[in-house]
């Protein structure tokens, strides 16, 4: 699965519009972070996407992804 490839290949305002929409913004996230943790396999990996599932709906840590995301070009703990 290359969706994390894909998806940090996009242009930051592209990458801020997927994740600023409210269903379409979880998704991404989720197989972005799905794809991260199929290709490494480790465990810090396998931890935030159980968080991420769990919690992932929540405003508060999309707000924390975008802000990073813009200061690093990729999601926390998914590069």
């Amino acid at each position: 699965m290359t969706f994390d490839k894909w998806f940090n290949s996009q242009s930051t305002l592209v990458k801020v519009i997927l994740i600023v929409l409210p269903l379409v913004g979880w998704i991404v996230e989720l197989l972005v972070r799905l794809s991260v943790m199929l290709k490494t396999q480790k465990v810090e990996h396998i931890v935030v996407f159980v968080l991420f599932v769990v919690f992932g709906w929540g405003l508060i840590l999309n707000i924390i992804d975008i802000i990073y995301m813009c200061m690093t070009g990729h999601l926390i703990l998914a590069e």
